[in-house]
């Protein structure tokens, strides 16, 4: 299994960031992602997380959501966290809006693998305290080290 701070790199975080809606803040995510994942586009990105969100949201509660899609073509995994500086709709499983992203970019070949990730992940963002100091946390530096410390 992988950790977090195996996959997560310190111009793979943003803090803050200003998104309007769903499509948006995924945009963002591809974004980024396909600075790092030469293979793809960010639209072939965004293609990936769009899929996944249409068999149901990955907003998995408290203000969380996990997006997540697979990829043919690399075999790089990266993930993406961002914060939002307002929290918007993602038709999560408790209605709640969203304002903390972690964005995972996965091989198809390496699926099996990562369900482990997706999972730690999951119990990771669960723990009250630490989603109380990433909502504190005021530029990208200050979130990555508090993410790097906890996992």
């Amino acid at each position: 299994m992988m950790k977090l701070q195996d996959i997560l790199s310190q111009d793979c975080t943003y803090c803050a960031v200003h998104a309007a809606s769903k499509k948006r803040i995924l945009e963002k995510l591809s974004a980024i992602a396909a600075n790092k994942i030469s293979e793809l586009t960010q639209q072939e990105l965004l293609n990936s997380l769009m899929q996944r969100e249409k068999l149901g949201s990955t907003g998995i509660g408290n203000g969380i959501a996990i997006p997540h899609g697979r990829l043919s073509k690399t075999n790089t995994v990266i993930a993406v966290l961002m914060t939002t500086d307002q929290p918007i709709a993602f038709d999560a499983i408790d209605q709640r809006p969203v304002d903390i992203f972690i964005a995972l970019f996965v091989p198809e070949a390496l699926c099996k693998e990562h369900l482990s990730t997706l999972q730690s992940i999951a119990k990771l963002f669960q723990n009250k305290q630490i989603t109380k100091q990433i909502r504190k946390c005021q530029n990208n530096e200050q979130l990555y080290h508090l993410i790097t410390q906890e996992t």
